[in-house]
């Protein structure tokens, strides 16, 4: 977020009331601590205040550069001495894609694949349940670093919490054929989602030095890093490295970033170094990270695909999940109740009952009775709301439903499904407004008035976060919500059930539920039968991802 004058002149007054000194202070009260990993000794900090051991900036593959660029991620050297790791790592190299990210990283490299510990063992703590979170922002955008994403409230609940740079865009995902014919597995791209299966690795030989349990990790994100989780689950390469999964909205099933086959990866790779009148892989790693992020920039692309590469993903999601392939763990996941605002679904045309039909009719010409009949249009607020579900379900609700359907009909792990529907309060500078990651921007667009809760917004909740985003009125009753969702996630990451903490009861769904349980969460959190759940049995059929 860019600094205004009203931050500067906060921070002014900051200084004039020794605001500032405080924080020093409380920055006094940590002192170094070193922890011996597979690799080497590292340096981190403890803060006897909290008792939050932090280790930031630990890598846990080779730099993927030089050579190594669009290579899959390679086995660490060990070093000799003790490496520093109380600073945040370099963020992928990446656009400023989501002007509202807020990025706490030492710059953006290359040579970006490290990761965050916070804990609060002591010296003879042992086997405390592992949280790893995945970022989102599309596989192009974002960064472990984001306060929203900071591990220290979960890690006082005594969960060991990492989070994970891995590789975007360009640098993370293009697929070309003369990549394929390098590799020992003979395919390309992916190397982002290759990058989180090494943390995992690395978090299974080395998490024990921080009290965590190698056995008991779950892995979680939103968004794209959600997406990851789903991806990460269908692997065979890294099904055996967790032992429970977390989304919150999104998963790799059409229409939601969904896999690509091998073969048009690898052209759509090779037109697109043409077209910037590279011959060769070789000639493209000898340009410099500017010129590569210039080539990518300049082609307006949003990414690579994922890619059906026959090693880490060999079939589409719902093809491991229907053969049971996928990660036999307990499974928690859902959405919020506005990810999109209607006006995405509308495109300009007022919420009026003939526009809404007339935008139906065109995006669904063989369908638009069963979709007119699915979503009420009878006034302006049926129409908002109707175009609100169709908006965010296309871009992201039904790809998260599809992946819980899934897994409720092809295992026998519990699986537990949500709707987040708290409504975020007023940004406390009117000169700022919220943007699709989660963020804010100053001097955007005013948004239209939120009917639910959008994309994004939930994560400084779920994680426990709100004071670190401090440019939102917090009230009361975020507060309450953030506890809530917080001890949902704490309690299922530690157990397999969100249950506990006296907080109402939440069944998990069954494969077999015409009416699945749903956790609303929100100020007064409830759990509801679902009714809506045939605009999604419409949606399957529609991307055809149904038998």
């Amino acid at each position: 977020m860019k600094p205004n004058s009203k931050s500067l002149h906060i921070f002014t007054l900051a200084l004039l009331f020794g605001i500032s000194t405080s924080l020093k202070a409380q920055n006094n009260n940590s002192f170094d601590v070193q922890t011996k990993i597979k690799n080497g000794m590292i340096t981190g900090s403890y803060d006897t205040k909290t008792t939050i051991q932090k280790y930031f900036g630990i890598p846990f593959a080779k730099p993927p550069v030089g050579e190594l660029r669009w290579q899959a991620p390679q086995a660490l050297d060990n070093w000799s001495g003790v490496k520093e790791t109380k600073k945040f790592g370099p963020r992928a190299v990446q656009a400023p894609v989501f002007g509202d990210m807020d990025f706490k990283s030492d710059g953006m490299s290359e040579d970006c694949l490290y990761l965050n510990v916070w804990t609060l063992a002591d010296r003879n703590t042992k086997d405390l349940p592992v949280l790893v979170y995945f970022y989102g922002g599309g596989f192009v955008a974002g960064d472990g670093s984001e306060p929203r994403y900071n591990g220290e409230a979960m890690a006082k609940k005594g969960i060991v919490v990492v989070t994970v740079n891995y590789r975007l865009n360009i640098f993370g995902f293009l697929a070309h054929p003369d990549l394929s014919a390098e590799a020992p597995y003979k395919a390309s791209g992916n190397y982002g989602l290759l990058d989180q299966l090494a943390s995992l690795k690395w978090v299974k030989e080395n998490i024990a030095a921080f009290g965590g349990d190698p056995n008991k990790v779950t892995i979680a994100g939103e968004s794209a890093g959600s997406i990851s989780v789903s991806y990460q689950m269908a692997s065979p390469l890294s099904k055996d490295l967790f032992a429970g999964a977390i989304g919150e909205s999104g998963a790799g099933i059409n229409p939601t970033l969904a896999p690509t086959p091998l073969a048009e990866a690898e052209k759509e790779g090779s037109e697109f170094a043409s077209k910037a009148g590279i011959k060769s892989i070789k000639e493209f790693r000898a340009l410099s990270t500017k010129d590569i992020y210039e080539i990518y920039n300049e082609s307006k692309r949003f990414g690579f695909p994922v890619v059906l590469d026959g090693y880490f993903l060999p079939k589409t999601l719902p093809e491991i999940f229907e053969a049971r392939e996928q990660a036999m763990v307990p499974l928690l996941a859902g959405w919020n109740s506005a990810e999109m605002p209607g006006m995405a679904f509308m495109q300009g045309q007022p919420y009026t009952p003939e526009a809404f039909i007339a935008k139906v009719s065109e995006t669904y010409p063989n369908d638009y009775e069963e979709v007119l009949r699915l979503h009420p249009h009878a006034n302006a607020m049926e129409v908002e709301r109707s175009a609100t579900n169709l908006a965010s379900d296309r871009f992201i609700a039904y790809s998260t439903w599809k992946w819980l359907d899934l897994h409720a009909k092809n295992s026998d792990q519990p699986v537990y499904r949500y709707l987040y529907s708290k409504l975020r309060p007023p940004l406390k500078d009117a000169n700022l407004t919220a943007g699709l990651a989660g963020g804010t921007i100053e001097g955007g667009p005013k948004a239209p008035e939120a009917i639910g809760a959008p994309h994004a917004c939930e994560i400084e909740y779920a994680l426990g976060n709100l004071p670190l985003v401090d440019v939102f009125s917090w009230t009361a009753d975020d507060h309450i919500v953030s506890k809530t969702f917080m001890n949902y996630f704490a309690n299922f990451i530690k157990t397999g059930n969100p249950n506990g903490d006296g907080q109402p009861e939440w069944n998990g769904m069954k494969g077999a539920d015409a009416t699945p349980p749903v956790m609303v969460i929100n100020t007064e959190s409830k759990l509801v039968k679902t009714t809506d759940d045939a605009r999604y049995h419409f949606h399957d059929k529609s991307y055809g991802n149904i038998k």
